[in-house]
This record gives structure tokens, sequence and C-alpha cells, in this order.
């Protein structure tokens, strides 16, 4: 009997590199719509297609989705976080789940980098200014980053690849990571509220998961040095863009950098308004590079366990 993959959703104009992986190994692939259904129409198509498999990107695959086929081997994440994906009720129907946590590293560690540099040198601003009509050099109020101190929250592989880039520009790099160990000697540990206080350039790499949501919130933004810029180019959920806009309006932020937003793809209007915000649509991940890499290597994990072997990513230990 054939085996099945559903493939929930793709932020890719197709499944042609999933399909030829999936294809090859002599598995069914059955491709939901490009953009993430409900979790209650993901849980219609895990009880209907009854998949030995799922792959997902950005849609919720919930408990209901988990548990509506018998034959379930594995969720795959086309990604790094695992928050859409119900990674206990896996665990305990002895399904593996699994992402790839290093496609990305070089692309989200280099568009963090952008942002600060975007901001240290008004690009956005004046391009906006010049745009607009108005040609005024004289108003340029300019930082250089060698003499900066950036902070970074979450000192995982993108962490330490965006202390490396920051400190490359010649930037004083501390960072915040209750569990990171081996860390370079030029790279200083800091406790959260020192390193907000002690940073011109914050940045956020720090998973979403209940102790990190709101992370960044109003009490941790009124920490901060006055006309400081925050970065997120990890979760949305992590920021508390209320706080974040309060922050703008009061000057302790002088400009944020969003990749990622709480409720995407919706925008408050107010961010969007400030002169202070750079925002793009959750594309750090992203370049031509890293979406094959992370597409052929998601479907392969799935190729991997319906032949009988152990997943290289696994993010679970189910139970047998």
């Amino acid at each position: 009997m054939t085996r099945t993959v559903l493939l929930t959703d793709y932020a890719w104009p197709d499944d042609k590199v999933e399909r030829e992986v999936i294809e090859r190994a002599g598995f069914t692939l059955v491709s939901g719509p490009a953009e993430p259904s409900s979790p209650a129409e993901i849980d219609a198509l895990a009880a209907k297609h009854q998949p030995d498999a799922i792959l997902t990107c950005w849609a919720q695959v919930s408990e209901t989705a988990i548990a509506a086929s018998p034959n379930l081997k594995i969720v795959a994440r086309l990604g790094v976080g695992l928050d859409n994906i119900a990674v206990d009720a896996a665990t305990e129907r002895a399904i593996w789940v699994t992402n790839v946590p290093d496609y990305c590293i070089a692309e989200v560690s280099d568009h963090a980098v952008g942002f600060a540099i975007a901001w240290a040198r008004g690009l956005i601003h004046f391009d906006r200014e010049v745009r607009g009509g108005r040609w005024d050099p004289a108003s340029a109020n300019l930082r250089r980053l060698s003499e900066l101190a950036c902070g970074i929250v979450g000192f995982g592989r993108i962490g330490r690849a965006t202390a490396a880039k920051m400190q490359a520009l010649g930037c004083r790099v501390a960072a915040h990571d209750p569990y990171a160990s081996n860390v370079p000697v030029d790279v200083e540990l800091a406790d959260f509220d020192t390193l907000l206080a002690t940073s011109d350039i914050v940045i956020v790499h720090a998973p979403l998961a209940p102790a990190t949501r709101h992370l960044i919130n109003r009490d941790a933004i009124s920490k901060m040095r006055r006309g400081s810029l925050l970065i997120n180019v990890s979760r949305g959920g992590v920021v508390d863009t209320a706080a974040v806009v309060e922050g703008l309006n009061s000057g302790i932020l002088s400009g944020v950098g969003l990749d990622v937003l709480e409720d995407e793809p919706r925008v408050p209007p107010e961010l969007i308004a400030h002169p202070g915000a750079m925002i793009t649509p959750h594309v750090a991940f992203s370049s031509d590079a890293s979406l094959i890499e992370l597409r052929r290597r998601a479907a392969e994990e799935v190729v991997r366990v319906l032949c009988g072997e152990k997943p290289e990513q696994p993010r679970n230990t189910p139970r047998r």
C-alpha cells in the first residue's frame, strides 16, 4: 500500500522540490493550499487523507490532526520553530517531530545586521525622504556602528552568527541566554536587565515558548537606553507589539526592525505610520539557496522515517 505524505501549506510558488523527494522514494504527496488553512481545515485534511507523514510550513498541526491518522509516523516542520505543532501529542503517540534548525543561519543573521546598518546610516529614512521630494543632507543624525554596543537575546546558532558579524563592524557585543555554553571570550554574557540597559541595539533571536512570550514587553522596553534600536527576527510573539508602539512614541526606541509580528499578516496602523519602523514580511529566513535546502532536507526527513530509519533532526523522543 502506498504511503501518503500531506503537505499542509508552503511559502513558495510550488511543491516541486518536496514532490521530487517524496515521489522518488515511492510515496504519494498530497498538497494542501499554499496559504495556511485554519486549524479546523488542517484537521479535516488529515482526517480525509490519513497521512503517514505531515510536512508543514506555517499551518497549525493540532492534537486533532495528529490523532486523525493511525499510521502517522512523523510531523516535519519546514522551518525552525515548533510552536505550530502539538509536539506533546505527537510524542504521546510515538510520532517523530523534526525541523531544519540550521538552514538559514546566514540569512537571518544577515537580515538582523541589515536592519542595524539601515538604522545607523539612515538608509530607510533618507530613501523615504528623497522619494518624497526632500533632499536635506543637513538633517542627518547618523551613528558610527563601531562605537555602539549590541545586545543579543538568544545565543544559539543564529545569535552567534549575528554576534560575529556585528563584531566585524566594530560593535561591542553582549549576549543573554540562560542555556548558552562555550561562549566566545570576546562576547560578554549578561543578565537580561543589564543587557537591555547597556545596549544601543538589542537583537532578539529567542524561540517562542511560554517562558519567552512577550519577553520584550513594556517593562523590558522601559529599561532600554533612550533612542535605542530593537530588532526582532525570531518569532512575533516574543515581542509585545503594543509595547513597541509605546516605546517608539515615547522616544525610548528611535527605531525598530521587525521581520515578524504577533498577528501576521496584520500590521498595526500605528506601526506603519511611525517613521522609525522598518518592517519586512517574515522573510529573514529566505534566499534562493536557503529555501531549496529547507525543502529538500525536510522532505528527506520524512523519507528517512517512512523507510524505518531515525530522523537526523528529532525534536522529541517518541514514547514507544
